[in-house]
């Protein structure tokens, strides 16, 4: 689904919705447990019609305590950081470790794809089915990323995520629209989607049981992206699908720190 229609929110709680609709036990008494939200969010004074000027066609914080969570905390003296900040914080720091080639005095970021609806005051409702994910990006250098410890770097990636407030969203909306443009992804070590808290792995459809596993498919994939789906185990773990060349992966399989974590 593409996000200009839907998010990775709207797009898992259509699938739940659908899945719960093919395992009701009368099929002439259907119930949807959770209705989507279809009213438009849209500025009062601004036509939701955005026109742009082509000239080509072509144109969670989870409270399971895991050891990385704990270690981030603890560096970082603070309770804040959740499980998914602590580990993106790891993920970063181990690729930027396995790509040798980098310069300690290069620029090295790390996106994160969040959920705004929260993020407004107030909060649109977790069923608003429209595309609301946004981009927070911790930025820093090469040297001080691998210099400092890993509660350092999920301070990082926390205060990005905590810097995403009401005015922000709003702010960046009210710029859009006063000038429209498609982004382009600039260079970025490490972009970290979807989301361990969808409901993945309740989808049954009435048909085989629980899927197997969830996979992101290759035209939504490049170097430096990574994955996060909700562990199959379930109990707070995490499952990653990394993207990288095959050089760094060699090395990355040979990093302690990350392999601790991910095995």
């Amino acid at each position: 689904m593409n996000h200009a229609v839907a998010d990775g929110t709207a797009f898992w709680h259509f699938w739940n919705t659908w899945s719960e609709i093919h395992e009701a036990i009368d099929e002439n008494q259907v119930s949807i447990s959770r209705p989507p939200v279809h009213d438009f969010l849209f500025p009062n004074d601004r036509d939701p019609e955005i026109w742009f000027p082509f000239t080509s066609p072509n144109d969670f914080g989870n409270k399971h305590k895991t050891p990385q969570l704990l270690r981030a905390n603890k560096e970082s003296n603070t309770s804040k950081i959740s499980s998914l900040q602590a580990l993106t914080a790891l993920v970063w720091r181990s690729i930027t470790r396995a790509n040798l080639l980098s310069h300690r005095d290069q620029v090295t970021k790390c996106g994160l794809s969040i959920n705004n609806r929260p993020r407004l005051d107030p909060p649109l409702p977790p069923n608003y089915f429209r595309s609301l994910m946004d981009v927070v990006r911790a930025s820093t250098t090469v040297g001080e990323l691998l210099e400092h410890n890993l509660g350092w770097a999920a301070l990082l990636v926390h205060q990005a995520v905590a810097n995403q407030t009401d005015k922000v969203v709003r702010e960046s909306m009210k710029t859009w629209l006063q000038s429209p443009c498609l982004y382009e992804r600039g260079p970025i070590s490490l972009m970290m989607t979807m989301s361990p808290r969808f409901e993945i792995y309740g989808n049954g459809f009435g048909l085989l049981g629980k899927p197997l596993a969830a996979r992101n498919g290759c035209n939504n994939t490049y170097p430096g992206n990574v994955v996060v789906y909700p562990g199959y185990e379930g109990g707070g773990s995490m499952d990653l699908e990394v993207h990288l060349p095959f050089e760094l992966m060699e090395v990355l399989e040979s990093d302690k720190e990350f392999m601790d974590v991910a095995s």
